[in-house]
C-alpha cells in the first residue's frame, strides 16, 4: 500500500462508538461530543485505518485516494 487516502467522518450518521479509535488510535479521536474525526485528513494508506472504516458499526467512516477520489471504502458496488 503506497497510496495516500483522504479520510473522512460522516458526523450526521457517527455514533460514537469509538471503535475507530480502538482499531486505529493514530488515525481517529473522539471529540468531547464522541464525535469522530480523523486525527488528519490525509494518510498514507495503512491496514489500521482501513480496519477501522471496515468494522465501523455505521458506516460512517470513508476512504478516498488522495488526489482522484477514487474509493477505497466503501468499496464501489
Amino acid at each position: 500500500m503506497g497510496d495516500r487516502w483522504h479520510v473522512e467522518v460522516d458526523r450526521s450518521v457517527c455514533i460514537g462508538s469509538g471503535m475507530c479509535v480502538n482499531t486505529a488510535p493514530a488515525g481517529f479521536r473522539l471529540d468531547t461530543a464522541r464525535q469522530s474525526h480523523p486525527t488528519a485528513a490525509e494518510t498514507d494508506a495503512n491496514e489500521e485505518v482501513l480496519e477501522a472504516a471496515e468494522g465501523c458499526p455505521v458506516e460512517a467512516i470513508m476512504i478516498t485516494l488522495s488526489g482522484g477520489g477514487e474509493s477505497v471504502f466503501p468499496p464501489d458496488e
